[in-house]
Protein backbone atom coordinates (compact mmCIF):
# COMPACT_ATOMS: atom_id res chain seq x y z
CA UNK A 1 0.00 0.00 0.00
CA UNK A 2 2.00 3.24 -1.07
CA UNK A 3 -0.16 5.70 1.44
CA UNK A 4 -0.26 5.15 4.96
CA UNK A 5 -3.68 5.02 6.54
CA UNK A 6 -2.83 8.34 9.13
CA UNK A 7 -2.06 9.73 5.67
CA UNK A 8 -5.58 9.09 4.28
CA UNK A 9 -7.55 9.28 7.76
CA UNK A 10 -6.46 13.02 9.73
CA UNK A 11 -7.14 14.73 12.18
CA UNK A 12 -8.07 18.46 10.97
CA UNK A 13 -10.43 21.41 10.73
CA UNK A 14 -13.06 22.71 8.36
CA UNK A 15 -14.08 23.15 5.96
CA UNK A 16 -11.78 21.89 3.11
CA UNK A 17 -8.46 19.63 3.18
CA UNK A 18 -7.32 20.86 0.03
CA UNK A 19 -8.17 24.35 0.78
CA UNK A 20 -8.11 24.83 3.96
CA UNK A 21 -5.58 22.15 5.78
CA UNK A 22 -3.15 21.96 2.88
CA UNK A 23 -2.37 26.05 2.61
CA UNK A 24 -2.14 25.68 6.07
CA UNK A 25 0.34 22.80 5.77
CA UNK A 26 1.80 24.46 2.85
CA UNK A 27 2.68 27.92 4.78
CA UNK A 28 3.88 25.46 7.79
CA UNK A 29 6.15 23.64 5.73
CA UNK A 30 7.61 27.24 3.67
CA UNK A 31 8.68 28.29 6.98
CA UNK A 32 10.66 25.47 8.01
CA UNK A 33 12.48 25.85 4.56
CA UNK A 34 13.15 29.28 5.63
CA UNK A 35 14.56 28.44 9.05
CA UNK A 36 17.39 26.09 6.85
CA UNK A 37 15.95 23.37 4.73
CA UNK A 38 15.57 25.03 1.60
CA UNK A 39 18.86 26.92 0.01
CA UNK A 40 18.43 30.33 -0.42
CA UNK A 41 19.11 32.40 -3.53
CA UNK A 42 22.65 33.39 -3.82
CA UNK A 43 22.87 37.33 -2.69
CA UNK A 44 20.50 37.61 -0.76
CA UNK A 45 19.96 39.31 2.54
CA UNK A 46 18.58 38.01 5.61
CA UNK A 47 15.09 37.31 5.33
CA UNK A 48 12.75 40.01 6.01
CA UNK A 49 9.43 39.45 4.73
CA UNK A 50 7.15 37.59 2.77
CA UNK A 51 4.05 37.49 0.13
CA UNK A 52 2.11 34.04 -1.03
CA UNK A 53 -0.39 33.88 -4.10
CA UNK A 54 -3.44 31.63 -4.49
CA UNK A 55 -4.19 30.22 -7.89
CA UNK A 56 -6.34 28.39 -9.86
CA UNK A 57 -8.96 26.60 -7.56
CA UNK A 58 -7.38 28.46 -4.43
CA UNK A 59 -8.25 31.37 -5.96
CA UNK A 60 -11.80 31.12 -7.41
CA UNK A 61 -12.94 29.52 -3.95
CA UNK A 62 -10.23 30.45 -1.48
CA UNK A 63 -12.39 32.81 -0.14
CA UNK A 64 -15.37 30.52 0.74
CA UNK A 65 -12.87 28.29 1.96
CA UNK A 66 -10.97 30.13 3.75
CA UNK A 67 -7.90 29.39 2.25
CA UNK A 68 -6.45 33.46 3.18
CA UNK A 69 -7.20 32.51 6.92
CA UNK A 70 -5.66 29.11 6.50
CA UNK A 71 -2.13 30.56 4.90
CA UNK A 72 -2.13 33.65 8.01
CA UNK A 73 -2.65 30.78 10.07
CA UNK A 74 -0.08 28.79 8.69
CA UNK A 75 2.41 31.53 8.49
CA UNK A 76 1.69 31.92 12.34
CA UNK A 77 2.87 28.62 12.83
CA UNK A 78 -0.18 27.08 13.55
CA UNK A 79 -1.41 22.99 12.23
CA UNK A 80 -4.88 21.60 11.37
CA UNK A 81 -4.09 18.97 13.67
CA UNK A 82 -3.39 20.81 16.77
CA UNK A 83 -5.37 24.31 15.87
CA UNK A 84 -7.44 25.81 18.77
CA UNK A 85 -10.38 27.15 16.64
CA UNK A 86 -11.54 29.42 19.00
CA UNK A 87 -7.83 31.26 19.02
CA UNK A 88 -7.56 31.99 15.28
CA UNK A 89 -9.42 34.73 15.11
CA UNK A 90 -6.99 36.31 18.44
CA UNK A 91 -4.23 35.23 16.20
CA UNK A 92 -5.46 37.03 13.13
CA UNK A 93 -6.29 40.32 14.70
CA UNK A 94 -3.15 40.48 16.24
CA UNK A 95 -1.27 39.61 12.94
CA UNK A 96 -3.00 42.57 11.38
CA UNK A 97 -2.38 44.73 14.12
CA UNK A 98 1.02 44.33 13.87
CA UNK A 99 1.86 43.53 10.56
CA UNK A 100 4.74 41.29 11.40
CA UNK A 101 5.04 37.63 11.85
CA UNK A 102 6.93 36.81 15.09
CA UNK A 103 8.24 32.96 15.03
CA UNK A 104 10.67 30.99 16.27
CA UNK A 105 14.17 30.57 14.66
CA UNK A 106 12.99 33.72 12.21
CA UNK A 107 13.67 37.15 12.57
CA UNK A 108 10.44 39.43 12.78
CA UNK A 109 9.07 39.27 8.96
CA UNK A 110 6.61 41.53 7.56
CA UNK A 111 3.58 40.17 6.20
CA UNK A 112 0.41 42.38 5.94
CA UNK A 113 -2.86 40.05 4.82
CA UNK A 114 -4.29 42.80 2.68
CA UNK A 115 -1.00 43.15 0.42
CA UNK A 116 1.08 40.36 1.05
CA UNK A 117 -1.97 37.65 -0.21
CA UNK A 118 -3.32 37.23 -3.55
CA UNK A 119 -5.89 35.70 -5.18
CA UNK A 120 -4.81 35.61 -8.92
CA UNK A 121 -7.49 34.53 -11.07
CA UNK A 122 -5.54 34.23 -13.92
CA UNK A 123 -4.65 30.26 -15.42
CA UNK A 124 -3.75 27.90 -13.03
CA UNK A 125 -0.87 26.83 -12.47
CA UNK A 126 0.90 24.09 -15.19
CA UNK A 127 0.72 20.94 -12.55
CA UNK A 128 -2.33 21.34 -10.65
CA UNK A 129 -5.49 23.29 -9.99
CA UNK A 130 -4.68 24.08 -6.71
CA UNK A 131 -1.16 25.82 -6.63
CA UNK A 132 0.63 28.38 -4.33
CA UNK A 133 3.33 30.45 -4.05
CA UNK A 134 5.00 31.53 -1.30
CA UNK A 135 8.29 33.92 -1.72
CA UNK A 136 10.35 35.43 1.04
CA UNK A 137 12.70 38.62 0.91
CA UNK A 138 15.18 40.38 2.04
CA UNK A 139 15.33 43.86 3.29
CA UNK A 140 16.40 45.54 0.33
CA UNK A 141 13.64 43.48 -1.28
CA UNK A 142 15.82 41.00 -3.10
CA UNK A 143 14.37 37.14 -3.30
CA UNK A 144 15.33 34.83 -0.41
CA UNK A 145 13.57 31.74 -1.08
CA UNK A 146 10.53 30.84 -3.65
CA UNK A 147 8.89 27.85 -3.65
CA UNK A 148 5.70 26.55 -5.38
CA UNK A 149 2.91 24.21 -3.00
CA UNK A 150 0.41 22.08 -4.71
CA UNK A 151 -2.70 20.88 -2.52
CA UNK A 152 -3.18 17.82 -3.68
CA UNK A 153 -6.37 16.75 -1.92
CA UNK A 154 -7.29 15.31 1.56
CA UNK A 155 -4.33 17.53 2.71
CA UNK A 156 -1.54 16.17 0.64
CA UNK A 157 0.88 19.27 -0.27
CA UNK A 158 3.33 18.62 -2.39
CA UNK A 159 6.26 20.60 -4.22
CA UNK A 160 6.82 20.80 -8.44
CA UNK A 161 9.16 17.83 -7.65
CA UNK A 162 7.54 15.61 -5.27
CA UNK A 163 4.24 16.03 -7.54
CA UNK A 164 6.04 15.58 -10.89
CA UNK A 165 8.04 12.60 -9.10
CA UNK A 166 4.54 10.84 -7.83
CA UNK A 167 3.03 11.14 -10.91
CA UNK A 168 5.96 9.24 -12.58
CA UNK A 169 4.71 5.92 -10.26
CA UNK A 170 7.91 5.69 -8.61
CA UNK A 171 7.17 1.82 -7.10
CA UNK A 172 9.72 3.04 -4.01
CA UNK A 173 7.73 3.31 -0.49
CA UNK A 174 10.46 5.67 0.51
CA UNK A 175 12.76 3.57 2.07
CA UNK A 176 10.36 1.06 3.70
CA UNK A 177 10.61 -2.43 3.04
CA UNK A 178 6.16 -3.23 3.33
CA UNK A 179 5.38 -7.04 3.71
CA UNK A 180 2.29 -6.63 1.32
CA UNK A 181 3.20 -3.40 -1.11
CA UNK A 182 -0.02 -3.39 -2.87
CA UNK A 183 -0.21 -0.48 -5.33
CA UNK A 184 -3.73 -1.69 -7.04
CA UNK A 185 -7.05 -3.63 -5.99
CA UNK A 186 -5.91 -6.57 -8.18
CA UNK A 187 -2.06 -6.83 -6.46
CA UNK A 188 -4.23 -6.71 -2.73
CA UNK A 189 -6.46 -9.31 -4.09
CA UNK A 190 -3.30 -11.62 -5.24
CA UNK A 191 -1.42 -10.72 -2.45
CA UNK A 192 -3.87 -11.59 0.64
CA UNK A 193 -5.05 -15.05 -1.62
CA UNK A 194 -1.11 -15.91 -1.70
CA UNK A 195 -0.66 -15.15 2.20
CA UNK A 196 -3.82 -16.23 3.43
CA UNK A 197 -4.75 -12.68 5.00
CA UNK A 198 -7.54 -10.25 5.29
CA UNK A 199 -7.09 -6.72 3.47
CA UNK A 200 -7.13 -5.36 7.00
CA UNK A 201 -4.44 -8.00 8.41
CA UNK A 202 -2.40 -7.23 5.58
CA UNK A 203 -2.99 -3.37 6.22
CA UNK A 204 -1.89 -4.03 9.64
CA UNK A 205 1.31 -5.61 8.66
CA UNK A 206 2.33 -2.59 6.81
CA UNK A 207 1.62 -0.28 9.20
CA UNK A 208 3.91 -2.38 11.86
CA UNK A 209 6.35 -2.25 9.04
CA UNK A 210 6.57 1.32 9.16
CA UNK A 211 7.28 1.45 12.65
CA UNK A 212 3.34 1.92 13.90
CA UNK A 213 3.66 0.51 17.48
CA UNK A 214 0.21 2.09 18.78
CA UNK A 215 -1.61 1.12 16.12
CA UNK A 216 -4.64 0.62 18.04
CA UNK A 217 -4.30 3.45 20.53
CA UNK A 218 -4.37 5.66 16.88
CA UNK A 219 -6.95 3.60 15.56
CA UNK A 220 -9.48 4.48 18.28
CA UNK A 221 -8.82 8.01 18.62
CA UNK A 222 -9.73 8.50 14.91
CA UNK A 223 -13.32 6.82 15.84
CA UNK A 224 -13.16 8.68 18.90
CA UNK A 225 -12.76 12.05 16.60
CA UNK A 226 -15.05 11.08 14.21
CA UNK A 227 -18.08 10.20 16.94
CA UNK A 228 -17.21 13.55 18.71
CA UNK A 229 -18.00 15.61 15.35
CA UNK A 230 -20.82 13.54 14.95
CA UNK A 231 -22.34 13.64 18.77
CA UNK A 232 -21.04 18.17 18.09
CA UNK A 233 -22.85 18.06 14.93
CA UNK A 234 -26.14 17.05 16.16
CA UNK A 235 -26.28 19.23 19.32
CA UNK A 236 -25.57 22.69 17.22
CA UNK A 237 -28.22 24.55 15.39
CA UNK A 238 -28.57 28.12 13.68
CA UNK A 239 -26.92 29.69 10.19
CA UNK A 240 -23.71 28.39 8.96
CA UNK A 241 -20.99 30.89 8.16
CA UNK A 242 -20.64 32.18 5.03
CA UNK A 243 -23.20 34.16 3.69
CA UNK A 244 -25.39 31.35 2.09
CA UNK A 245 -27.78 31.53 5.00
CA UNK A 246 -27.98 27.23 4.94
CA UNK A 247 -29.38 26.19 8.38
CA UNK A 248 -28.35 23.56 10.32
CA UNK A 249 -30.79 20.62 10.04
CA UNK A 250 -28.59 17.58 11.73
CA UNK A 251 -30.16 18.26 15.15
CA UNK A 252 -33.88 18.48 14.23
CA UNK A 253 -33.48 15.34 12.33
CA UNK A 254 -32.22 13.67 15.08
CA UNK A 255 -34.69 15.13 17.60
CA UNK A 256 -37.37 13.37 15.32
CA UNK A 257 -35.94 10.54 14.66
CA UNK A 258 -35.29 9.84 18.59
CA UNK A 259 -39.27 10.89 19.16
CA UNK A 260 -40.16 8.21 16.83
CA UNK A 261 -38.25 5.38 17.85
CA UNK A 262 -39.67 6.39 21.48
CA UNK A 263 -43.02 6.19 20.34
CA UNK A 264 -42.20 2.79 18.63
CA UNK A 265 -43.46 4.60 15.09
CA UNK A 266 -40.47 4.25 13.13
CA UNK A 267 -40.61 5.33 9.33
CA UNK A 268 -39.94 2.30 6.36
CA UNK A 269 -36.72 4.22 5.21
CA UNK A 270 -35.59 4.98 8.58
CA UNK A 271 -32.24 3.54 8.37
CA UNK A 272 -31.85 6.10 5.54
CA UNK A 273 -32.84 8.54 8.17
CA UNK A 274 -30.22 7.47 10.49
CA UNK A 275 -27.49 7.45 7.71
CA UNK A 276 -28.33 10.36 7.06
CA UNK A 277 -28.34 13.09 9.72
CA UNK A 278 -24.82 11.59 11.01
CA UNK A 279 -23.15 12.22 7.78
CA UNK A 280 -24.83 15.46 7.74
CA UNK A 281 -23.98 16.34 11.58
CA UNK A 282 -20.50 15.74 10.18
CA UNK A 283 -20.17 18.03 7.11
CA UNK A 284 -22.51 20.80 9.07
CA UNK A 285 -19.25 20.77 11.67
CA UNK A 286 -16.80 20.83 8.78
CA UNK A 287 -18.71 24.09 7.16
CA UNK A 288 -18.44 25.59 10.92
CA UNK A 289 -14.52 25.04 10.49
CA UNK A 290 -15.27 22.65 13.55
CA UNK A 291 -12.73 19.64 14.05
CA UNK A 292 -13.06 16.62 11.29
CA UNK A 293 -11.27 13.43 10.36
CA UNK A 294 -10.53 13.56 6.35
CA UNK A 295 -11.85 10.75 5.57
CA UNK A 296 -10.46 10.99 2.64
CA UNK A 297 -11.34 14.65 2.10
CA UNK A 298 -12.87 17.50 4.30
CA UNK A 299 -15.69 17.94 1.99
CA UNK A 300 -16.23 14.09 1.90
CA UNK A 301 -15.56 13.63 5.63
CA UNK A 302 -19.47 12.77 6.79
CA UNK A 303 -19.66 9.36 4.69
CA UNK A 304 -17.12 7.17 6.45
CA UNK A 305 -18.06 8.32 10.12
CA UNK A 306 -21.92 8.10 9.22
CA UNK A 307 -21.43 4.40 7.58
CA UNK A 308 -19.55 3.56 10.73
CA UNK A 309 -22.06 4.84 13.40
CA UNK A 310 -24.67 3.37 11.49
CA UNK A 311 -22.86 0.09 12.04
CA UNK A 312 -21.92 0.27 15.70
CA UNK A 313 -25.03 1.69 17.02
CA UNK A 314 -27.91 0.09 14.55
CA UNK A 315 -26.15 -3.58 13.42
CA UNK A 316 -25.28 -6.62 15.46
CA UNK A 317 -22.13 -8.61 15.41
CA UNK A 318 -20.20 -5.47 16.82
CA UNK A 319 -16.43 -5.70 18.46
CA UNK A 320 -13.61 -3.05 18.47
CA UNK A 321 -11.67 -5.48 16.69
CA UNK A 322 -14.04 -5.42 13.88
CA UNK A 323 -14.34 -1.20 14.19
CA UNK A 324 -10.39 -1.53 13.80
CA UNK A 325 -10.33 -3.44 10.14
CA UNK A 326 -13.40 -1.28 9.40
CA UNK A 327 -11.01 1.37 9.68
CA UNK A 328 -7.96 -0.02 7.98
CA UNK A 329 -9.75 -1.51 5.30
CA UNK A 330 -11.12 1.81 3.98
CA UNK A 331 -7.97 3.17 4.18
CA UNK A 332 -6.56 0.75 1.89
CA UNK A 333 -9.53 1.34 -0.57
CA UNK A 334 -8.45 5.19 -0.20
CA UNK A 335 -4.67 4.51 -0.60
CA UNK A 336 -5.25 2.68 -4.22
CA UNK A 337 -7.94 5.35 -5.45
CA UNK A 338 -5.21 8.48 -4.55
CA UNK A 339 -2.42 5.89 -5.83
CA UNK A 340 -3.86 5.78 -9.34
CA UNK A 341 -6.22 8.49 -9.34
CA UNK A 342 -7.15 11.29 -7.46
CA UNK A 343 -8.54 12.00 -3.98
CA UNK A 344 -9.51 16.13 -5.25
CA UNK A 345 -12.65 17.58 -6.36
CA UNK A 346 -10.56 20.69 -8.19
CA UNK A 347 -8.53 17.61 -10.45
CA UNK A 348 -11.52 15.26 -10.60
CA UNK A 349 -14.87 16.50 -9.67
CA UNK A 350 -16.58 15.18 -6.63
CA UNK A 351 -16.20 11.58 -7.63
CA UNK A 352 -13.05 11.45 -6.54
CA UNK A 353 -13.83 13.33 -2.96
CA UNK A 354 -17.50 11.58 -2.07
CA UNK A 355 -17.30 8.84 -4.22
CA UNK A 356 -13.64 8.03 -3.02
CA UNK A 357 -15.04 8.19 0.50
CA UNK A 358 -18.65 5.83 -0.53
CA UNK A 359 -15.58 3.14 -1.60
CA UNK A 360 -13.90 3.38 1.60
CA UNK A 361 -17.25 2.98 3.58
CA UNK A 362 -18.36 0.15 0.99
CA UNK A 363 -15.23 -1.59 1.73
CA UNK A 364 -14.89 -1.01 5.83
CA UNK A 365 -18.67 -1.79 6.25
CA UNK A 366 -17.85 -4.86 4.09
CA UNK A 367 -15.03 -5.81 5.71
CA UNK A 368 -16.89 -5.66 9.54
CA UNK A 369 -19.60 -7.45 8.41
CA UNK A 370 -17.28 -10.33 7.56
CA UNK A 371 -17.04 -9.91 3.81
CA UNK A 372 -14.50 -11.86 2.07
CA UNK A 373 -11.06 -9.80 0.19
CA UNK A 374 -13.24 -10.15 -3.11
CA UNK A 375 -16.45 -9.49 -1.62
CA UNK A 376 -14.99 -6.11 -0.24
CA UNK A 377 -13.29 -5.25 -3.64
CA UNK A 378 -16.54 -5.78 -5.20
CA UNK A 379 -18.27 -3.60 -2.60
CA UNK A 380 -15.73 -0.27 -3.20
CA UNK A 381 -16.38 -0.93 -6.82
CA UNK A 382 -20.32 -0.76 -6.77
CA UNK A 383 -20.06 2.64 -4.52
CA UNK A 384 -17.47 4.28 -6.76
CA UNK A 385 -19.13 3.18 -9.96
CA UNK A 386 -22.28 4.76 -9.64
CA UNK A 387 -20.72 8.28 -8.05
CA UNK A 388 -18.83 8.57 -11.82
CA UNK A 389 -19.19 11.98 -13.43
CA UNK A 390 -19.73 13.80 -10.25
CA UNK A 391 -18.97 17.34 -10.37
CA UNK A 392 -17.85 19.35 -7.78
CA UNK A 393 -19.74 22.64 -7.95
CA UNK A 394 -20.28 24.41 -4.65
CA UNK A 395 -22.21 27.34 -4.51
CA UNK A 396 -20.34 30.33 -3.10
CA UNK A 397 -17.40 28.02 -2.87
CA UNK A 398 -18.68 27.15 0.57
CA UNK A 399 -18.77 23.42 1.06
CA UNK A 400 -22.33 23.09 2.15
CA UNK A 401 -24.77 23.67 -0.92
CA UNK A 402 -24.81 20.07 -2.20
CA UNK A 403 -21.85 18.65 -0.10
CA UNK A 404 -23.81 18.64 2.99
CA UNK A 405 -26.25 16.60 1.41
CA UNK A 406 -24.18 14.61 -0.98
CA UNK A 407 -22.05 12.68 2.18
CA UNK A 408 -25.73 11.99 3.41
CA UNK A 409 -26.43 10.02 0.13
CA UNK A 410 -22.85 8.71 -0.03
CA UNK A 411 -23.54 6.65 2.88
CA UNK A 412 -26.54 5.26 1.95
CA UNK A 413 -25.12 4.42 -1.40
CA UNK A 414 -22.17 2.75 0.37
CA UNK A 415 -24.06 0.46 3.02
CA UNK A 416 -26.38 -0.28 -0.39
CA UNK A 417 -23.70 -1.22 -2.32
CA UNK A 418 -22.05 -3.83 1.08
CA UNK A 419 -25.24 -5.13 1.33
CA UNK A 420 -25.12 -5.87 -2.34
CA UNK A 421 -21.93 -7.31 -2.31
CA UNK A 422 -22.50 -9.34 0.99
CA UNK A 423 -25.40 -10.72 -1.13
CA UNK A 424 -22.66 -12.48 -3.97
CA UNK A 425 -19.78 -14.60 -3.80
CA UNK A 426 -17.53 -11.43 -5.02
CA UNK A 427 -17.27 -12.09 -8.68
CA UNK A 428 -18.68 -9.58 -11.00
CA UNK A 429 -17.99 -7.90 -14.29
CA UNK A 430 -15.74 -4.27 -14.02
CA UNK A 431 -12.93 -4.70 -11.34
CA UNK A 432 -12.07 -1.68 -8.98
CA UNK A 433 -8.39 -0.96 -10.88
CA UNK A 434 -10.65 -0.15 -13.91
CA UNK A 435 -13.38 1.61 -12.37
CA UNK A 436 -10.59 3.73 -10.96
CA UNK A 437 -9.14 4.27 -14.31
CA UNK A 438 -12.47 5.18 -15.59
CA UNK A 439 -12.88 7.92 -12.36
CA UNK A 440 -9.66 9.65 -13.67
CA UNK A 441 -10.14 9.34 -17.12
CA UNK A 442 -14.01 10.91 -16.27
CA UNK A 443 -12.34 14.03 -14.70
CA UNK A 444 -9.77 14.35 -17.21
CA UNK A 445 -12.25 15.14 -19.55
CA UNK A 446 -14.64 17.25 -16.76
CA UNK A 447 -14.93 21.33 -17.55
CA UNK A 448 -13.01 23.04 -15.31
CA UNK A 449 -16.05 25.14 -14.23
CA UNK A 450 -17.21 21.48 -12.96
CA UNK A 451 -14.52 21.48 -10.81
CA UNK A 452 -14.25 23.31 -7.81
CA UNK A 453 -13.68 26.56 -9.26
CA UNK A 454 -17.66 27.84 -8.73
CA UNK A 455 -17.95 28.61 -12.17
CA UNK A 456 -20.46 25.96 -13.74
CA UNK A 457 -23.87 23.72 -12.34
CA UNK A 458 -24.85 24.21 -9.17
CA UNK A 459 -23.12 27.06 -8.25
CA UNK A 460 -24.44 28.98 -10.94
CA UNK A 461 -27.57 28.06 -11.07
CA UNK A 462 -28.96 29.22 -7.71
CA UNK A 463 -32.30 30.45 -6.52
CA UNK A 464 -32.94 34.63 -6.98
CA UNK A 465 -32.96 36.45 -3.56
Amino acid sequence: MSVPVFEIFKHGIGPSSSHTMGPMVAAARFLDDLRGGAERIPGAGEVASVRVSLHGSLAFTGKGHASDRAVILGLLGQRPETLDPDAAERLIAGLRESGKLVLDGLPPLAFDPDTDLLFDYGPALPLHANGMIFRAFDRAGNPFLTTTYYSVGGGFVQTEAELLASREGSTQQGGEALPHPFRSAREMLAMGDAAGLSIAAMTRANEVARGMRDLDARLDALSETMNACIDRGLSQEGILPGGLKVKRRARAIHAALLAERQNNRPAPHVANEWMSVYAMAVNEENAAGGRIVTAPTNGAAGTVPAVLRYWLDHCDGVSDARRRDFLLTAAAIGGIIKTNASISGAEVGCQGEVGSAAAMAAAGLCAAMGGSNAQIENAAEIALEHHLGMTCDPAGGLVQVPCIERNALGAIKAVSAAALALRGDGTHFMPLDNCIKVMLETGRDMSTKYKETSTGGIAVNLPEC
